[in-house]
């Protein structure tokens, strides 16, 4: 046996192997949604959203472009119809059903996308005022579109939020971990976020699932609005598990705040590296205490030793 038949049977074993592991009840794999058609998806409702950043430009003579006007909005309802077409099995209520009835479901979520696609923009525009006047690093708007981190993560999980709400199963959790890979913040698509929401940093973020959040809220790296426990598991599906963050809050880096039952009230700073599980009232300073820096002179620095 050459090389390629050992690779042809190894590649037939491990597919055959996946397929007795998945799904349970002996039922047919089910179609799965193109990772890369999703993320160009996602990319094309970025172009829409703010063209002038990136639709395709052509030089027009000295320092003047030519925008491409063919709106990706078109491609966007194609592909995404698709692609919910294909999800669609993932879902309970259309495991069975047949290749028509996903197709016109699949036309009926994307349009609905497409027609949220404005009051997603709108929201946008307000997250970049509030990185633009949250941070004083920032020269300029543009800046924060083309490289903040938090900010794309920001534009992604709204998207996301939307197909989230109309019951697209997967393509909301692909799009948001593929955020996730490229920005070191991890937003659940479930979570409702409020307007003027600034993430700082970002990397090392996590926002679960059942998380609430208000107007104006700011974040730093590291933050966790995380779930008290998942011993439960399973059973824990459908429950509030993560917090509430009432609007004009600010968490700084290395925070956690946990719980479903948890509430952040409106105006309240929390401090950095807090570990917090209970509700906190509004217009509150919480911070650690008891922590000192211990300083002493380097005596080994001045023998080429490295003092303790």
């Amino acid at each position: 046996m050459d090389m390629q038949e050992k690779l042809r049977a190894l590649s037939e074993q491990l597919e055959l192997r996946a397929e007795r592991g998945w799904p349970p009840e002996g039922l047919p794999p089910p179609l799965q949604p193109d990772q890369e058609a999703v993320i160009r998806i996602l990319e094309l409702a970025r172009s829409a959203l703010f063209p002038a950043h990136f639709r395709q430009k052509r030089p027009a003579g000295g320092f003047a472009v030519q925008y491409d006007h063919n709106s990706p909005l078109e491609e966007i309802y194609t592909v995404l119809s698709d692609q919910i077409s294909l999800a669609l099995p993932h879902h309970p209520d259309y495991r069975e059903a047949e290749k028509p009835v996903r197709q016109a479901r699949g036309r009926e979520a994307s349009e609905a996308l497409l027609h949220r696609l404005p009051e997603i923009q709108s929201c946008l525009s307000t997250d970049l005022q509030a990185a633009f006047d949250g941070d004083p690093a920032v020269y300029d708007r543009d800046e924060v579109i083309f490289s903040y981190p938090g900010f794309y993560a920001i534009m992604a999980s709204r998207i996301a939020h939307e197909l989230f709400l109309l019951g697209v199963p997967l393509i909301p959790r692909m799009m948001t971990e593929y955020a996730h890979r490229v920005t070191g913040v991890d937003i659940h698509p479930g979570a409702a976020i409020g307007r003027y929401f600034f993430i700082d940093h970002g990397t090392g973020v996590v926002i679960g699932e059942t998380s609430v959040i208000g107007a104006r809220v700011k974040i730093y790296q590291g933050v966790t609005l995380g779930g008290l426990s998942t011993r439960a598991g399973r059973d824990l599906r459908g429950a509030k598990r993560h917090p509430t963050i009432e609007d004009d809050v600010t968490i700084y880096s290395n925070a956690s705040i946990l719980g479903g039952e948890t509430v952040i009230g409106e105006g309240c700073v929390i401090g950095g590296s807090c570990f917090i599980t209970r509700s906190i009232p509004p217009h509150t300073r919480v911070s650690l205490r008891g922590q000192e820096l211990r300083l002493r002179p380097d005596t080994m620095s001045e023998m080429g030793g490295v003092g303790l």
